[in-house]
């Protein structure tokens, strides 16, 4: 008898217990920068793509005679200087407008000037992983959110078959909450 019980059978009955996250059961629910720009579900309906955030512990190595223990340090959050949303372009821009105001509200380079103000808690992107039934398995908040890069958009004039246009946006942001749904109000 073999020394584990992770086979084709075992692995059928726990898969069919527990199912399979799916790749659009994921939705950003709202974003609010520091300023009250706001974005709601009528223009996320337009988000195309995003992802749930990392999180690292750091490692802090201590030397007893030559041998490295490996303690847990503080954390890090991977890529939270540049976290990517990918909007579909909607007919009159108004999105990507939006994100323009508040990239321009940051700095704007006519008068040299902006809010560049370190972004408060309230400043924050919400999303939730979601089961079969689009009900919440876990809400996720990224704190501290300012914008960082409106992307361009790639227009095909004279190749052009009147396929959508899509953009991106990056933010960053400080840190993020875990919320499970039994804590959500």
């Amino acid at each position: 008898m073999a020394d584990t019980t992770q086979t084709i059978r075992s692995f059928y009955d726990v898969a069919a217990s527990r199912e399979f996250s799916r790749d659009f059961l994921f939705r950003v629910l709202n974003i609010t920068f520091n300023r009250g720009t706001v974005f709601g579900e009528r223009d996320l309906v337009y988000l195309r793509a995003a992802k749930l955030p990392g999180r690292d512990i750091t490692n802090v190595a201590s030397k007893y005679m030559g041998l490295a223990f490996n303690l847990p340090g503080g954390v890090t959050y991977p890529g939270s200087d540049s976290y990517e949303l990918e909007f579909y372009c909607d007919a009159n821009s108004n999105i990507r407008q939006k994100l323009e105001a508040e990239s321009r509200r940051t700095f704007d380079d006519a008068t040299s000037t902006g809010e560049y103000n370190i972004p408060t808690a309230a400043s924050i992107l919400t999303m939730v992983q979601l089961d079969k039934g689009l009900n919440a398995i876990d809400q996720y908040n990224l704190v501290g959110i300012s914008i960082r890069n409106v992307g361009e958009i790639e227009y095909k004039i004279a190749e052009g078959t009147g396929e959508y246009v899509t953009f991106t946006s990056t933010i960053a942001y400080h840190y993020f909450e875990l919320v499970t749904p039994s804590e959500q109000t």
